[in-house]
């Protein structure tokens, strides 16, 4: 399994992206476990991915979902994306905040599991799920080739939202006093049941905080578990 988070050592800077920092220092922020890298240029008023050429990554797709959701919560504003044989990249603005997975934040855990569940909320709230032109269905979803075969069928949905898609710490930011402050890399972003987020919220809680988080996770965002459609959803995210 590749390896997922800060990087641990120097970190090679592809040619787009050195010249997309004009000049400015650029660091390798986070590396991706399908292969991508995010780096920070300058003193963070611009990000920039970069997903090697063969790396499974769609950032047309993520800048499309960015520059839709932004009109209605915070997520990172897409400013230019293309490709070239290397592979390809994309450009958004920063955002305040440090990542919810920070060391500040993994030593508070009371206060950042309680944040990522009302940060999810805040989204699913927000993001209308009658204009978004974006599905994450699980028909949609069972086309893809790690899809488990033999999964059931899905359970009923309890309540249709517009889904991050990969709703798990690092992908949120909180501001300074503990709330939520941002979502990123919301690639996967479309319309679903709620339970196909918060299942992988409140696991990435355990993962991340250690056990013993999860329903303060679900109590923050406001909903009891609901252990049936948790457990099809992180089978069909292919997490035991």
């Amino acid at each position: 399994m590749r390896f997922s988070g800060p990087p641990q050592g120097e970190v090679s800077v592809p040619a787009p992206i050195v010249r997309i920092a004009e000049g400015r220092p650029v660091t390798a922020v986070w590396i991706n476990n399908r292969g991508g890298t995010a780096f920070r240029l300058g003193q963070g008023e611009h990000y920039a991915k970069w997903a090697p050429a063969g790396a499974d990554l769609d950032l047309t797709a993520e800048a499309e979902r960015l520059a839709w959701a932004a009109h209605y919560t915070p997520v990172p504003r897409p400013l230019d994306h293309g490709a070239d044989d290397t592979g390809a990249w994309l450009v958004t603005e920063g955002l305040p905040g440090d990542s919810a997975v920070s060391p500040r934040w993994l030593a508070d855990p009371h206060t950042a599991v309680r944040a990522l569940g009302r940060g999810l909320r805040a989204l699913h709230d927000r993001l209308p799920v009658e204009d978004c032109p974006f599905t994450w269905s699980v028909e949609q979803r069972r086309r893809h080739p790690d899809v488990p075969a033999d999964l059931p069928g899905a359970p009923p949905v309890d309540r249709l939202v517009v889904c991050h898609g990969d709703a798990c710490a690092p992908n949120t930011l909180l501001h300074p006093d503990g709330s939520w402050a941002a979502h990123v890399d919301l690639e996967a972003l479309g319309v679903a049941d709620r339970w196909a987020d918060l299942a992988i919220g409140a696991w990435s809680t355990s993962l991340n905080f250690g056990p013993g988080w999860e329903e303060a996770f679900y109590a923050s965002y406001g909903v009891a578990p609901d252990p049936e459609r948790i457990a099809f959803y992180r089978r069909l995210a292919g997490l035991s």
